[in-house]
C-alpha cells in the first residue's frame, strides 16, 4: 500500500487516510488526481456564480462612496484569502474526503463534525445545488422560455393549498441530473467538465473588463461623494455582508482532500491562487459596473451585470451578457456538485450517516452513492421551492461552521503540536485571528438583522442532535451483534 506524504503513523492510527491504490482484498479507495490547477479552477468556479452579475447590487445600495465600495472588494478578498490560507493548513493535515467535518471532529469531537455534515447535507450544499440548478435554468428560459420560472407546467391541489411545478425547475432537475452523471463515471470526468465550464467563465469575466475598460464610460464615478450618514457603520456592516456572500465558496476544493495529489503542497497553492484570481477579477468588473451606471442604479438593477453591459455597449449585448451569466452559474453548480458529495462519504464510513453511503466504487473509484443521494435530496428542494428559504435560515450557520475551523488550527496548534503540517498558516496566529473575527462579525450581524431567520437555522442544526445519537446507537448496537456472533462463533 502506498503511503500518503508527510502523514505520521501516530496521527495515521486516527484518521482514515483515501489513498492512491489499494491492495488486493481491502477497500477501494479514492483517486488521488487533482493537482493546483484543479484546485484552482474549483475555487474560482465555486466563488463566481451569479452573485457577481446579481447579489453584487447589494453593495452600493448600501455604501455609495465609489471609493469605499472598491475598498470593500479588496477587503473582502483578503478575509477570504485569510480564509484559504487558514484551511489550508487544516487540509494539509487532514487530506481526506470531508474537509471541515475532519477539522471540526479533530479540535472538538466526532458531535460538531456531524452537525457540520448533517447540516450541509440538508441545506448548506444541496439547497445550493436547488439554487443554482433553478437559476441556471432560469437564465436558461432567457433563450429557451418553456424553463422559466413563470412557466407553469402543472398545479396540483394539496387539500387547500396546491404545488406549482414550472419550467425552471424542470430545468434545474435536468441539470443535477446530466452534473451528478458526470461525476459519476469518475473524478477526471467531472473536474473535466468542471474546468472547462470556468476557464470560460473566466474568460467571460476578461472580455467584459476589457471591453468595458475599451469603451468610453456611461458615466464618472464621483470618488468624493460622501459616506451615508448617519449609519456609515451599519451601511459598511451591510455592503460587507453582500461582498462576503459573493466571495462565499473558496472552501469548497478542501471537501475533495481525498483527491488532491501531494495535498500539502497542491491543496495550499491552489486555494491561495484561486482567491487571488477572484479577488482581482471582482475589483476589475466592479470598476466597470462604477463606469456603466451611476452607484444609485447600480443599486436597484435586479441584474447589475446585464445593466452595466446594457449601460456600456447598448441594449443589443444583453443576450450575450446572459449567456455568461448562464456559463457563470452553471460552471458553479458543477463545481457544487463535484465537492459536497465528499463530505457524507466520511460520515457514513464512520458510522454516522447512512451506511449505504460509505461505499466507493471500485471501478470509478469515487462515492456513487453519495452523489446519487445528493442529487435525488436536491432534486427534493428544488421541486419543494424551499431552497431559498432554508438557504436564509442557514446563512449565519455557514460563517458560525467558518469561526469554528478557524478557531480549530489555534486548538489543534496547541492540543496536537506533534502532528506534522505540511503547510503553516502564513502570519499565525493573526491570519486566523482576522478571519475568525470576520466570520464571528457576519454571524452576530445576520442574527440581529434576520432574528427569526436564524433561529430557525439554530433549529436545524439542533435537529442533527438526535438524529446524530440514533446513527451513535445503532452503530454501537451493530458492533455489538458482530462481536456476539464471532464471539459464538
Amino acid at each position: 500500500m502506498h503511503a500518503i506524504d508527510d502523514v505520521p503513523a501516530a496521527a495515521a492510527k486516527t484518521r482514515v487516510i483515501a489513498v492512491e491504490a489499494c491492495e488486493p482484498n481491502s477497500r477501494p479507495s479514492l483517486l488521488r488526481a487533482l493537482g493546483a490547477w484543479d484546485v484552482s479552477l474549483i475555487t474560482i468556479g465555486t466563488i463566481v456564480g451569479s452573485a457577481i452579475f446579481i447579489a453584487a447590487s447589494i453593495v452600493p445600495r448600501e455604501m455609495p462612496q465609489p471609493a469605499v465600495l472598491l475598498a470593500l472588494w479588496i477587503i473582502g478578498g483578503l478575509v477570504s484569502l485569510a480564509g484559504a490560507m487558514t484551511f489550508a493548513e487544516l487540509g494539509a493535515m487532514f487530506p481526506e474526503a470531508g474537509g471541515q467535518y475532519h477539522y471540526l471532529k479533530a479540535a472538538y469531537g466526532p458531535l460538531y463534525g456531524f452537525l457540520f455534515g448533517w447540516t450541509s447535507f440538508l441545506v448548506i450544499q444541496s439547497g445550493a445545488i436547488a439554487y443554482l440548478a433553478i437559476a441556471s435554468a432560469d437564465r436558461l428560459g432567457a433563450f429557451v422560455p418553456f424553463f422559466l420560472t413563470s412557466h407553469v407546467i402543472a398545479d396540483l391541489p394539496l387539500g387547500s393549498a396546491h404545488w406549482e411545478i414550472n419550467g425552471s425547475q424542470l430545468g434545474a432537475v435536468l441539470a443535477i441530473v446530466m452534473l451528478s452523471a458526470v461525476n459519476y463515471l469518475g473524478l477526471r470526468e467531472g473536474a473535466a467538465l468542471q474546468n472547462a465550464v470556468t476557464v470560460i467563465k473566466i474568460a467571460t469575466l476578461v472580455v467584459l473588463a476589457v471591453c468595458g475598460f475599451a469603451v468610453t464610460p456611461a458615466v464618472q464615478p464621483q470618488w468624493n461623494a460622501a459616506l451615508p450618514q448617519p449609519d456609515t457603520f451599519r451601511a459598511f456592516g451591510l455592503a460587507m455582508i453582500g461582498v462576503l456572500w459573493c466571495y462565499d465558496g473558496w472552501y469548497q476544493a478542501t471537501f475533495c482532500g481525498g483527491e488532491i495529489r501531494d495535498p500539502g503542497r497542491n491543496l495550499p497553492r491552489g486555494l491561495i491562487i484561486g482567491v487571488l484570481v477572484t479577488t482581482v477579477l471582482y475589483f476589475l468588473v466592479n470598476l466597470v459596473y462604477l463606469r456603466a451606471l451611476p452607484l444609485a442604479e447600480l443599486g436597484k438593477a435586479d441584474g447589475v451585470g446585464e445593466a452595466a453591459a446594457g449601460a456600456l455597449f447598448g441594449a443589443q449585448w444583453g443576450p450575450l451578457v446572459t449567456v455568461g451569466v448562464l456559463i457563470s452559474v452553471f460552471g458553479c453548480l458543477s463545481s457544487c456538485v463535484l465537492t459536497g458529495a465528499r463530505i457524507y462519504l466520511p460520515m457514513a464510513q464512520d458510522g454516522v450517516f447512512f451506511r449505504a453511503l460509505a461505499r466507493i466504487d471500485p471501478v470509478r473509484r469515487t462515492p456513487t452513492a453519495c452523489i446519487v443521494a445528493q442529487g435525488l435530496w436536491a432534486t427534493v428542494l428544488a421541486f419543494s421551492g424551499s431552497y431559498e428559504q432554508l438557504g436564509t435560515y442557514v446563512i449565519f450557520a455557514v460563517f458560525m461552521f467558518h469561526a469554528a475551523t478557524g478557531v480549530a488550527v489555534i486548538v489543534l496548534r496547541r492540543t496536537r503540536p506533534e502532528w506534522p503540517r505540511p503547510y503553516r498558516t502564513w502570519g499565525y496566529p493573526w491570519t486566523p485571528i482576522v478571519f475568525i473575527l470576520a466570520a464571528l462579525a457576519f454571524v452576530i450581524n445576520t442574527i440581529s438583522v434576520r432574528p427569526v431567520e436564524s433561529l430557525w437555522g439554530i433549529l436545524l442544526v439542533a435537529l442533527g442532535l438526535p438524529a446524530y445519537w440514533w446513527w451513535r446507537g445503532a452503530g454501537r448496537a451493530t458492533a455489538d451483534h458482530r462481536a456476539r456472533t464471532e464471539s459464538g462463533a
